[in-house]
């Protein structure tokens, strides 16, 4: 009666996000190689044989990175819109690239997933959440406006992974060009610090016990920054920030004897292996 997740990876180098059960395990999006991918589940003891299936949320780079790879090694399933694997330039074998309809749960063994429509400058994409042992997963990353199908799936979490790319101060001052800069805060960019803490402190349900800041942008937000602010409304959730230098702990989530809420547990205390003097 419970889910196991972690973040391999999560930035503008790279996302990766494991949710699974006892059995099977799939993986949204597959923006690190297939060694690394490989090394950081090892590291947290995990394996490749429980998962799958990858799913893939768009085309950029960071989130695509791996799939090639991995499909063809461990014969996965890629469930893909063809726009996506188009525009991404994706040479995956036809036998493994499965489509996928918005709001139309794809089974995969016991775990349920449904993508969704959301704001990107990408050509079809798509944010996801993952259901299975009583438990509602949920990842919301690139998304360039809390619309309404981010906030109706958030409002269904037990835990989530959830994007804080950008301090609004620090883009507007950053070295980043104008442009990039609109581009990021546009509405089909990234969700900023503020954002993302208006839909926690909103929409998120009684029973949320783990929150997972994600994508955080390296030039233009502080992993120390974000936990504190996020820390002063966490109302007894966990709040964790996903490191783009190395995967987190497995969290298990499960269901507690009231409906309405659920436990969070730490499988693994492994600290994930980083540069020197590079946290996050």
């Amino acid at each position: 009666m419970s889910l196991f997740i972690t973040s391999l990876n999560s930035g503008s180098n790279g996302n990766c996000y494991y949710i699974g059960n006892d059995s099977e395990a799939v993986l949204v999006d597959a923006g690190i190689s297939c060694r690394e991918t490989e090394k950081r589940m090892a590291r947290l003891g995990l394996t490749m044989t429980k998962v799958k299936a990858i799913f893939i949320s768009h085309e950029h780079i960071d989130h695509i990175r791996g799939v090639t790879v991995l499909a063809k090694k461990y014969r996965l399933p890629v469930y893909i819109t063809r726009a996506t694997l188009t525009h991404g330039g994706l040479t995956l074998e036809e036998q493994l690239v499965m489509s996928f309809n918005p709001y139309e749960p794809v089974q995969v063994g016991d775990l349920s997933i449904t993508a969704f429509p959301k704001h990107h400058d990408a050509s079809e994409p798509h944010s996801f959440i993952v259901t299975g042992n009583t438990v509602t997963i949920g990842i919301f990353t690139d998304i360039g406006a809390p619309c309404e199908h981010v906030i109706h799936h958030f409002k269904q979490c037990h835990a989530a992974f959830l994007e804080a790319n950008y301090d609004e101060q620090m883009l507007d001052k950053g070295r980043y060009p104008y442009y990039l800069k609109n581009r990021i805060r546009g509405g089909k960019g990234h969700l900023s610090n503020t954002q993302a803490l208006e839909i926690f402190n909103t929409w998120r349900p009684p029973f949320m016990s783990l929150l997972l800041l994600a994508h955080l942008s390296r030039d233009n937000n502080n992993p120390t920054l974000v936990q504190e602010l996020f820390d002063q409304h966490a109302n007894g959730v966990q709040i964790v920030v996903a490191s783009r230098f190395g995967e987190t702990p497995v969290y298990r989530i499960i269901p507690t004897n009231s409906a309405d809420t659920t436990a969070t547990m730490p499988l693994s205390r492994a600290i994930a292996e980083v540069p020197p003097g590079k946290l996050f």
